[in-house]
């Protein structure tokens, strides 16, 4: 099955859930990320608001925040280069659609995907090789393009977070894809070996 294929059934499987299936999909999510230490130890983590049926990371906003942490929304900048940023995001701050219609906080502070520790990626597919099927804007692999050139100091993780039935045998890969150190779903969590 080819991407656009695969993108198309995945997106239509995810939206027809119920609201409760993803209501239970999001608590099973922060449960098994809470405790999880890669999360425990992020300082600045880069969220993001769930959209087209995406398992929703709202409650681990929550927790991040009853933690201290700093929590960062995507921003896109379509010119000169369509790439992501991300923006510091507090309660109550006010949020802008995009030109997709997706929330995003303004662009006054934000920052290159480098400053932040953990990065939680939605997707529409994954593979246990740390592949991703994102939603074909490419901007998460432009924006963390350096990381494939990188050895040692690797900032941030990039966590894919997907439902269990998201799994695919293998993704069909292009040489400009940025892998995932790992994927968290709504019952475990999948951490890559680089």
């Amino acid at each position: 099955m080819n991407k656009p294929e695969l993108r198309q059934r995945m997106r239509a499987r995810r939206r027809a859930l119920s609201l409760s299936e993803r209501r239970r999909a999001a608590r099973g999510l922060c449960q098994v990320l809470q405790s999880a230490p890669l999360f425990m130890r992020a300082r600045r983590i880069g969220l993001y608001l769930a959209n087209d049926g995406e398992l929703d990371p709202l409650a681990l906003m929550v927790l991040a925040w009853r933690r201290r942490k700093q929590v960062f929304l995507p921003v896109l900048q379509d010119r000169p280069f369509e790439r992501m940023w991300f923006a510091p995001y507090s309660p109550g701050d006010e949020l802008v659609p995009n030109r997709y219609g997706i929330p995003e906080p303004g662009w006054d502070a934000a920052v290159s995907g480098r400053c932040l520790d953990l990065v939680l990626m939605p997707l529409v597919a994954f593979d246990v090789k740390g592949n991703r099927l994102g939603m074909g804007g490419g901007y998460y692999d432009r924006s963390f393009a350096y990381l494939r050139r990188r050895r040692h100091w690797r900032r941030p993780l990039l966590l894919g977070v997907g439902y269990d039935f998201q799994q695919c045998p293998k993704l069909p890969g292009d040489v400009w894809d940025v892998p995932m150190d790992g994927v968290v779903t709504e019952s475990r969590l999948l951490l890559m070996r680089r």
